[in-house]
């Protein structure tokens, strides 16, 4: 039986390259983007492609089930986003905050609740979410997501604890700084492997922790940032 996989944000960058890893290793993919072009990439890989933001629930709503129509079931589900506001502690409006709320935290949820019962019904699934290096080791060039991403790990925990026993995963997986934005030297020389990760790189990730192969891994936020963090 074919797996199927939603991945929000998949227009570009890491998104993109999750749906071509994906598709690549014989997943039906169900894909979520603002921009239209997400219709070019569902079109190539064979998948569904729904125009939409994850802000928005009917947005959700409508790729959730439109994506059990035309492949009847739902197996994995990358929550992927766009980046929430960054600017000085203070000086980020409240409305920010809120829109970063639904950027990174809420849309997990609202996913989660539309899906999990899907899972259920199947026996297993799996949701990676897309998070930030920045969850853990705060930085003040990303405020919003790294408040609201910390939280992200919080949720994430209580729902693999919640759901651990009816075969249904949750991992966060916390980029570093990746090639599908320009990253300046002096930031690429604070990496100990003094390079930027590949959108390939965080792909094959994402594709090894929906497999069989990660069936005991749940629960877990899991970097790949080059030894960029210094916590352990």
């Amino acid at each position: 039986m074919d797996r199927v996989a939603i991945i929000t944000a998949a227009g570009k960058g890491m998104g993109a390259a999750c749906a071509r890893e994906l598709s690549h290793q014989g997943y039906k993919v169900a894909l979520m983007s603002r921009s239209e072009d997400i219709l070019d990439l569902a079109e190539e890989l064979g998948g569904l492609g729904i125009q939409g933001s994850v802000t928005d629930k009917n947005d959700l709503k409508k790729l959730v089930n439109a994506t059990l129509g035309k492949f009847g079931r739902i197996d994995a589900v990358i929550n992927n986003t766009g980046h929430p506001a960054k600017g000085d502690l203070l000086e980020i409006p409240e409305e920010d905050w809120y829109h970063g709320l639904n950027l990174v935290l809420l849309n997990v949820a609202k996913m989660a609740q539309l899906v999990t019962p899907i899972m259920q019904k199947q026996g297993r699934g799996v949701f990676i979410n897309i998070s930030t290096f920045a969850a853990y080791e705060p930085s003040a060039s990303f405020p919003v997501s790294s408040v609201l991403r910390a939280g992200l790990g919080s949720y994430m925990k209580l729902f693999a604890d919640r759901y651990a026993s009816d075969n249904i995963r949750m991992n966060n997986l916390l980029p570093g700084f990746i090639n599908s934005y320009e990253v300046d030297e002096l930031m690429l020389q604070s990496i100990p492997m003094k390079r930027a990760g590949t959108v390939d790189e965080v792909a094959k990730t994402v594709v090894f922790l929906v497999s069989d192969s990660a069936a005991y891994i749940t629960g877990q936020n899991i970097k790949i940032d080059g030894g960029l963090t210094r916590s352990v």
